[in-house]
């Protein structure tokens, strides 16, 4: 071999490559492969705590509407309902006077002063549905300008006074209220007594 060609990147025993260099480039692959992981767990993170934020906003949107019904009085009813009237979408606003009837005629029969508070919310949701069960269906009219609804379940007690001095009652409420989001507000969108 002549001394003006140059020789080949060789350690003394024949090696083209060093244990170090393989260590390093182990090393560089694990390096990108924990970035790459790093980012997939920061992004799934973000996604999870964006969906707990938007589902203790609908929480709360329920928990709120819910509150102005149960705590209608004689003397508040209208205002109330024309309260809960703006907050519904789609076929609930719809049948809004339907759908709202019994809780108005209750608190004009009675002639109450009511006093309710809240005492559960909770997000309903189906991982594994049963064979053959119904799977609830989003209305059609809300698909167009909502861009999701969540199922809301609200737990929550009233005392109503009757004007007659009667003993007071107490009225425990079980409700499923549908929460649709729409342009960013969320509304109610159906409202469902649980017995």
């Amino acid at each position: 071999m002549p001394e003006d060609e140059p020789t080949p990147d060789h350690d003394d025993d024949g090696r083209l490559f060093t244990s170090y260099g393989v260590a390093s480039a182990v090393l560089g692959v694990v390096a990108v492969v924990a970035v790459v992981l790093a980012a997939i767990m920061w992004t799934q993170h973000r996604e999870d705590v964006d969906e707990l934020q938007y589902r203790s906003r609908a929480m709360a949107a329920a928990a709120d509407w819910t509150g102005v019904l149960i705590n209608m009085n004689k003397d508040t009813v209208e205002a109330s309902m024309a309260r809960l009237h703006e907050g519904t979408v789609g076929q609930l606003n719809a049948d809004f006077e339907a759908s709202v009837a019994p809780y108005r005629q209750l608190v004009q029969t009675l002639q109450s002063r009511t006093t309710g508070q809240i005492d559960s919310v909770a997000v309903e949701t189906i991982h594994h549905a049963l064979p053959g069960a119904a799977q609830p269906k989003p209305q059609p009219e809300l698909t167009a300008f909502a861009s999701r609804t969540d199922t809301v379940m609200v737990v929550a007690t009233s005392v109503s006074e009757n004007a007659a001095g009667e003993e007071p009652r107490t009225v425990r409420w079980n409700l499923r209220l549908d929460v649709s989001d729409v342009d960013g507000k969320l509304m109610i969108s159906a409202l469902e007594p649980v017995r």
